[in-house]
């Protein structure tokens, strides 16, 4: 993510700044990609710290695609649905520097529904999924007491909001692109030929998943992964995001290697280019190469800080020689809309 600059004073500003030290109200232009002042904002200001700028009506780009919130008769859902917007908004923008959503994309919107297993009527399961468009997230997972409970659960050490976000939106991004004017032509002949065939029945697969789950392996980069070709690309997209936005984040911060470092026990096939520095954007690199070693190499140096106070590795998955493939095919398929 960037860091973005006050307009009135210039001073440094975050994603979820709703003021600056100077006083000044500012506002997120997901169009611009840009804090801006003297905005219409989002109704939602108020009441879930929503920062982006309204769009044809009160509400936000973001919000807009919520059509369903989570029981507010409960008062500590309110503080959980903020989170989870923020998370949306986060994934959006990033989305939105390859110009997902924007005004320019013509295609169709996702839409949420941001539930929550607290009801008024009692506890409910909340299962999240993508279905045709619709996109379901438990809100319940950004309680931090909840998550860490589900991350013991469930064996994901890194299953985080963001992540969930990052996944559920990879299969509406499938179905944009399937449907895509070459959607039949190309874009499906080489998912298939990469991931397997879709088509194949999906409650059969992860049933068989959840009764024999099978580990990580040369090709698929989690568990979940191997469990159905759309699960796979769910799992290889939600990585390309979390890379990019790392190597993204890790530039606006001004963090980087020296060009030609070269980094102690680095394994694997991504490797450094000779006089390759950090870009200014890692949104409009190219190379998916080039954008993983950097990424990978940052994740590295990291984790040897964070171990530095006992705190988990920021990035701690391999990415071996058997991913390359998938993981360029879903980062070219993501840096261009269907026309």
């Amino acid at each position: 993510m960037q860091i973005f600059t006050c307009p009135a004073c210039q001073a440094p500003l975050y994603f979820n700044n709703l003021t600056c030290g100077c006083g000044a109200d500012v506002a997120f232009d997901p169009e611009a990609q840009a804090m801006v002042l003297d905005a219409d904002t989002c109704a939602h200001r108020a009441d879930i710290g929503c920062n982006w700028v309204a769009e044809d009506g009160p509400y936000c780009r973001s919000c807009v695609m919520t059509e369903v919130v989570p029981d507010l008769s409960l008062p500590d859902n309110l503080p959980l649905w903020s989170n989870t917007e923020l998370a949306k908004r986060w994934m959006l923008a990033n989305l939105g520097r390859w110009g997902w959503f924007s005004r320019a994309d013509t295609g169709a919107r996702p839409h949420f529904r941001l539930l929550s297993e607290e009801t008024r009527t009692g506890e409910t399961q909340v299962t999240m999924g993508h279905d045709a468009g619709e996109i379901t997230i438990n809100i319940s997972e950004a309680g931090a007491a909840t998550l860490a409970v589900r991350q013991e659960q469930m064996g994901e050490l890194y299953r985080t909001m963001l992540g969930h976000m990052r996944h559920e939106i990879a299969h509406f991004l499938f179905e944009r692109l399937a449907a895509g004017p070459s959607g039949e032509t190309e874009f499906l002949p080489a998912f298939r030929a990469l991931f397997g065939d879709e088509r194949e029945d999906y409650a059969a697969a992860l049933q068989q998943h959840y009764a024999a789950p099978q580990p990580a392996d040369e090709t698929h980069i989690t568990s979940y992964a191997t469990s159905h070709p759309h699960e796979d690309w769910a799992e290889t997209i939600a990585h390309i995001l979390h890379l990019t936005d790392l190597a993204d984040s890790a530039a606006a911060a001004g963090l980087s290697l020296r060009d030609g470092a070269a980094l102690p026990q680095r394994r694997g096939m991504f490797r450094r280019k000779a006089g390759a520095g950090a870009p200014p954007d890692a949104y409009a690199e190219a190379d998916t190469e080039a954008l993983l070693t950097r990424a990978i190499d940052l994740s590295i140096a990291v984790n040897h800080v964070n171990r530095t106070m006992d705190l988990p590795d920021l990035y701690p998955f391999v990415l071996p020689q058997g991913l390359h493939d998938k993981l360029t095919f879903a980062h070219q398929s993501v840096r261009e809309l269907p026309a």
